[in-house]
């Protein structure tokens, strides 16, 4: 069994450390304030009220065993912004891996790189992106970045696209984009699927068809919504 340690229970790392938990995953929790710890302890392995920048403390509850250890204090403030830096700072020297640390900014994610977290997140920032995608390009489901500005994209095939060949929906020509993969659903005594991995230039697209396309996001974005 995997061990994580969570230090810092504000919302994000709340939903985090119970994630963990509920996934199977042994789960030490740790914050400065009780009843933070409080409301998470029936939820978590263990949960501990004690000051993260003490790396003896650290040491007591045994966060120097663990595999991963994710540091989400709040940085609202200069005090949290320090406490968070000492924070990781001593995982590193307790020999911890794998550390992550939530950053409230790229400046803030920038120091935690050269101090030695070995993978900043952005909820906040992410969160943000994610929804102006969504709010940009509805009628895509998913994406999977794997470059700047570029994306694998999960899409159900809108009526427009119904009965067409892929050769007739030009989607190359028209919107510069790569067909992928199809999924297909059939409806019969039961339901069952198809995976067209290679599509054909005679291949037919029905609506409701799933399509994995591959181009850039400013492209993707063109697509039809219905």
């Amino acid at each position: 069994m995997r061990r994580f340690a969570v230090i810092g229970l504000g919302r994000f790392g709340q939903k985090l450390a119970v994630a963990l938990a509920m996934s199977g995953a042994e789960v030490i929790a740790i914050d400065k304030n009780r009843d933070q710890v409080d409301l998470i302890r029936d939820q978590v392995s263990h949960a501990v009220r004690l000051d993260s920048t003490d790396e003896e403390a650290l040491k007591a509850q045994g966060v120097d065993k663990v595999d991963v250890a994710m540091v989400s204090i709040g940085q609202g403030t200069g005090q949290g912004f320090e406490a968070a830096v000492l924070t990781v700072v001593n995982l590193r020297q307790m020999g911890v891996r794998h550390i992550y640390a939530r950053a409230e900014s790229l400046t803030a994610g920038e120091v935690f790189s050269k101090i030695g977290a070995t993978e900043v997140i952005y909820p906040e920032i992410e969160s943000a992106q994610r929804l102006a995608d969504k709010l940009i390009a509805p009628q895509i489901w998913e994406k999977i970045d794997f470059a700047p500005g570029y994306s694998l994209a999960r899409l159900k095939a809108p009526a427009s696209f119904d009965g067409m060949t892929v050769k007739e929906l030009r989607l190359r020509e028209k919107y510069n984009l790569n067909l992928v993969l199809i999924k297909r659903a059939w409806q019969g005594e039961k339901e069952e699927e198809e995976i067209i991995n290679v599509p054909m230039p005679d291949t037919i697209i029905y609506q409701g068809d799933i399509l994995m396309v591959a181009g850039a996001d400013k492209d993707l974005a063109n697509l039809p919504q219905g």
